[in-house]
């Protein structure tokens, strides 16, 4: 038998996912574990509902937390609302939207990509122009994309241009939720997921899906059943209402984690959260342009405010930067991913991490970092513009 693995260090988590827990979210998990069926848990349940209705902004009936994580929650959505030979549009710009591809295939899709380059978002004209070639049951966007950085605007727009050609909008939110602004309501948003490990600072493992009644009517008219059995909210859905039908073992202690963390959503208020994450990322972006590094997502006004990609110098091996300030300062940062590889940096300030501290922390390590490794950098003036923001 192999040595046991060490207990886990403490780290600080600026990476794109998960990011530190609060202390207050740990605390509630490891209250004591009670049955999935025992009416306390069931009355944290309809709490938990109620939180997820506000942080969606929505007061869809259909409305629920997954045992899983945000890929979890993903393919939930398009389990139940895709059948085979369904029609499906997806906005093709990063990692996270080629998953969704790949999943919705699997359930039977005729998938169609709109793709963009990775930091890019779709026009509502490129939306309706690729409806007007064929219809689709489904147009799916990453309203936060996490490998890109890259944050989709226009959603209103899109959600009415879907809906005239008869098609359900489809939302990732699992970067962006409870960080930067999102209306499923008022956008007119047919189905949204994300996961509980990101701007609301639980632990990864628990997921929420919200689906309008548009999108409830479809899955109530399906020909089929739900592909997935494990998935299937026709069942689920159950377990969520009075008729408390048994599905699966709840997540009894990620239940009451995510539960706290949606607490705290509520008390610091969710505009004023936000908010302190757009200050958090202005205060950033201005920090990383001063100290002479570029940002790969151009436009200020598609950036997400949740997370950052900042692109590698010429001649600097990321992974050696990365590996650095996890030795010497237990900080993490995330690699690029997919066509990014190599070529940024992705910065998170979510949740707990989206202060002011973590600001610095970020571009003084990194600054100095670059600078050891021979990378013309100006420390100084970057921590000075990112104070200017913090102000």
């Amino acid at each position: 038998m192999s040595e046991f693995a060490p207990p886990p260090p403490t780290r600080i988590l600026m990476g794109p996912g998960p990011t530190n827990v609060a202390p207050r979210v740990l605390r509630a998990m490891s209250a004591p574990t009670i049955g999935h069926r025992d009416p306390a848990y069931f009355q944290a349940c309809d709490e938990l509902v109620e939180h997820l209705r506000a942080l969606f902004r929505t007061k869809n009936e259909l409305t629920l937390a997954l045992p899983a994580t945000g890929m979890g929650s993903m393919e939930c959505c398009v389990a139940n609302l895709i059948e085979p030979g369904d029609g499906m549009i997806i906005g093709n710009n990063g990692v996270f939207s080629t998953r969704m591809a790949d999943l919705a295939e699997r359930y039977g899709a005729k998938v169609r990509l709109l793709k963009k380059p990775w930091g890019e978002v779709f026009s509502p004209a490129e939306i309706e122009g690729a409806l007007k070639e064929a219809p689709a049951k489904v147009v799916a966007v990453v309203h936060g994309e996490t490998s890109t950085g890259a944050m989709q605007p226009q959603m209103k727009q899109i959600a009415d241009i879907a809906h005239k050609h008869g098609a359900l909008l489809l939302a990732d939110t699992v970067s962006s939720i409870a960080g930067a602004p999102f209306e499923m309501d008022a956008w007119g948003v047919d189905a949204v997921y994300t996961g509980g490990q990101k701007c609301l600072a639980a632990p990864p493992g628990i997921g929420c899906i919200s689906f309008s009644p548009r999108a409830d009517e479809a899955l109530k008219n399906r020909k089929s059943k739900v592909t997935s059995w494990y998935f299937d909210l026709t069942m689920i859905r159950n377990c969520w209402n009075k008729n408390r039908f048994y599905h699966h073992t709840g997540p009894v202690n990620m239940t009451w984690a995510l539960l706290e963390g949606l607490r705290m959503v509520r008390e610091e208020g969710l505009d004023a959260r936000i908010a302190r994450h757009g200050k958090a990322a202005a205060a950033l972006y201005a920090g990383v342009e001063a100290m002479g590094l570029a940002l790969h997502v151009k436009d200020p006004a598609t950036r997400l405010p949740t997370l950052t990609t900042v692109c590698v110098p010429e001649g600097i091996d990321e992974a050696k930067v990365r590996g650095m300030l996890l030795e010497r300062h237990d900080l993490e940062f995330g690699a690029g991913m997919g066509e990014l590889q190599g070529k940024v940096w992705r910065i998170g300030l979510m949740g707990e991490n989206a202060r002011s501290n973590n600001v610095y922390l970020a571009l003084s390590t990194l600054g100095a970092a670059l600078k050891e490794l021979g990378a013309k950098v100006n420390i100084g003036a970057g921590i000075e513009a990112a104070a200017a923001k913090l102000k």
